[in-house]
């Protein structure tokens, strides 16, 4: 776990020096934003980088764990407590997390699949629908 965190702390140090990019990661066009949210048990703030597409107005976030059969952690969290804060490229927001219908989750999925087809294969070992969270523009 250590390793996993000290990784982790590493890559968001790279991002954020390099305005939310990174080199080590893919092809460093990898669209990434950072998630700060709070532990739905220990109530301490988690942060986890994760892929993201941009909506325009909010940004969405896949849930698939590496194609794992559970959910991540931070998708417990936000469900617990859908205040959250990103980070995307240099700049810094306050966001409301929410899992999207059926409709606009297949929308955003099919958008996903043509910039990152993989995420299919994520699905697939995963054997679970992979919940897709909108974030949007807190008041």
């Amino acid at each position: 776990m250590a390793d996993t965190e000290d990784t982790n702390a590493k890559l968001i140090e790279e991002f954020r020096a390099n305005d939310g990019k990174l080199a080590s990661f893919g092809d460093g066009e990898m669209t990434l934003l950072v998630l700060h949210s709070i532990g739905a048990r220990s109530r301490l703030e988690r942060v986890s980088m994760l892929i993201y597409q941009d909506l325009g107005r909010s940004w969405a976030i896949f849930a698939s764990n590496g194609g794992a059969p559970t959910n991540p952690a931070w998708y417990h969290n936000i469900i617990a407590d859908p205040k959250v804060e990103i980070e995307v490229g240099s700049s810094r927001y306050r966001a409301i997390a929410r899992v999207a219908d059926e409709a606009e989750r297949q929308r955003i999925w099919d958008a996903q699949r043509a910039i990152m087809p993989e995420i299919d294969d994520h699905a697939a070992r995963a054997g679970r629908v992979i919940p897709v969270v909108v974030l949007d523009p807190a008041p």
